[in-house]
């Protein structure tokens, strides 16, 4: 295996955090529903760079988009944390469409897992995401705050990394191969 250039990754990592803020602002801006799209650029650098850098990536975004958009966002830096460190370690053989998919199910239950009690916690279960319609619709029906705020962001989550994922595959598929950072080379993606 080659040796990544410390520049790289920087230059890499620098954009990935771009991507999630931009794509996460733009998504609270427009209050678009069952979908955040602030972890695609974490899980692309889990799966190019591996589990590392993912969780410096989800870290550094959650950290900037508390300053800039709303400090919301910084407690939920352990979600993003974990999707780089899942997506990592999902892509250590490869990174088909298949992994893709499978990848983005189990990011869909572990981050409203570990989001879930955030939510609650510190903010009575609604953030002012899209998912709070969903959220406030489920308690309207009679279900309690865990079980309304879980299931909300399942579902919103079940959209968001599945899309997120196959995007990440989309992305590294034409990049040649020789200058694929870390994606395992058995898979062709």
């Amino acid at each position: 295996m080659k040796k990544t250039s410390p520049v790289m990754i920087i230059v890499f990592a620098g954009l990935a955090v771009a991507i999630n803020v931009v794509l996460g602002d733009l998504v609270a801006l427009f209050k678009i529903p069952m979908l955040y799209l602030d972890t695609l650029g974490t899980i692309f650098m889990g799966v190019a760079f591996g589990p590392f850098y993912g969780a410096l990536v989800g870290l550094a975004t959650n950290l900037l988009m508390g300053v800039t958009a709303s400090p919301t966002a910084i407690p939920f830096a352990l979600v993003n944390i974990a999707v780089g460190i899942v997506s990592g370690l999902m892509a250590k053989r490869g990174f088909s469409m298949v992994t893709a998919v499978a990848t983005g199910l189990i990011l869909s239950v572990v981050a409203p897992l570990i989001g879930t009690p955030i939510r609650i916690f510190l903010f009575g279960g609604l953030t002012g995401s899209g998912a709070d319609l969903l959220i406030s619709a489920l308690r309207a029906s009679g279900q309690k705050i865990f079980a309304s705020t879980f299931l909300a962001t399942i579902a919103s989550n079940f959209i968001d990394k599945i899309l997120s994922c196959i995007l990440v595959c989309m992305a590294l598929a034409p990049i040649p191969l020789k200058y694929k950072p870390n994606v395992a080379k058995e898979t062709g993606v």
